[in-house]
């Protein structure tokens, strides 16, 4: 009898997103259990909070190892390395940036929109600081990119 598959759908995704896909899938678990430990072991879950978080960072990490330095010498491959570490240090920044100006009204903690906005009208925007946007953000950011850059439009 031949042994079950491990990942019964990896006949019928497309082998250029598969690493999305598993990354996906992993980011998924990890949330799971991290809202169970959140449901049934509050104090074990804030201990662990940040670390659950980094397990889904080491798998974009690994993602992009597969994807890039598996297939070429070391010295592109840490170029790539730096590139994308400058990369989503960039990404994270401008994230930060708007998520806390639109969000709250403030950088680093200082207030920056000045209080006659504030009496005309202008209201902090209190979804920007809740998770969700940060995902949406990033998607913004994306289209800003593809839109300047013709060539990462998809056909």
């Amino acid at each position: 009898m031949p042994s079950p598959p491990v990942w019964s759908p990896r006949k019928t995704v497309p082998t250029n997103i598969r690493i999305i896909v598993q990354l996906v899938v992993v980011a998924a678990l990890v949330i799971i259990v991290q809202q169970i430990l959140i449901a049934y072991n509050y104090d074990v879950s804030k201990k662990l909070s940040v670390f659950i978080g980094l397990i889904i960072t080491n798998c974009i990490l690994m993602g992009r190892l597969e994807a890039f330095a598996m297939h070429n010498s070391p010295w592109p491959s840490f170029l790539d390395g730096i590139g994308n570490g400058l990369g989503y240090t960039i990404v994270l920044l401008i994230v930060a940036f708007f998520r806390e100006l639109l969000g709250s009204g403030t950088l680093f903690g200082f207030h920056v929109i000045p209080q006659w906005c504030y009496e005309h009208g202008y209201m902090d925007n209190g979804l920007m600081i809740l998770p969700p946007m940060a995902l949406i953000t990033v998607g913004c950011i994306i289209w800003v990119h593809r839109a300047r850059n013709k060539e990462l439009q998809e056909n």
